[in-house]
């Protein structure tokens, strides 16, 4: 039997409400990532991402 983590919803918006939205975003999301440019973005996110963290490390060392 497997557990579902609880969800946390700190807004007045009714749970079963936010989960209709997700559910008619989801796919358009899901095409956007595996387009070519959605792709492209990610890649640069991810790169910008590790500079900054390696750039983090960097400083803590040094400080």
């Amino acid at each position: 039997m497997s557990r579902r983590k609880k969800l946390i919803n700190n807004t007045n918006i009714p749970q079963h409400k936010i989960e209709a939205i997700a559910r008619c975003i989801f796919p358009d999301i899901l095409a956007y990532y595996e387009s070519e440019e959605g792709q492209r973005e990610f890649a640069e996110w991810k790169a910008q991402r590790e500079a900054e963290q390696a750039q983090k490390c960097k400083e803590s060392k040094t400080a």
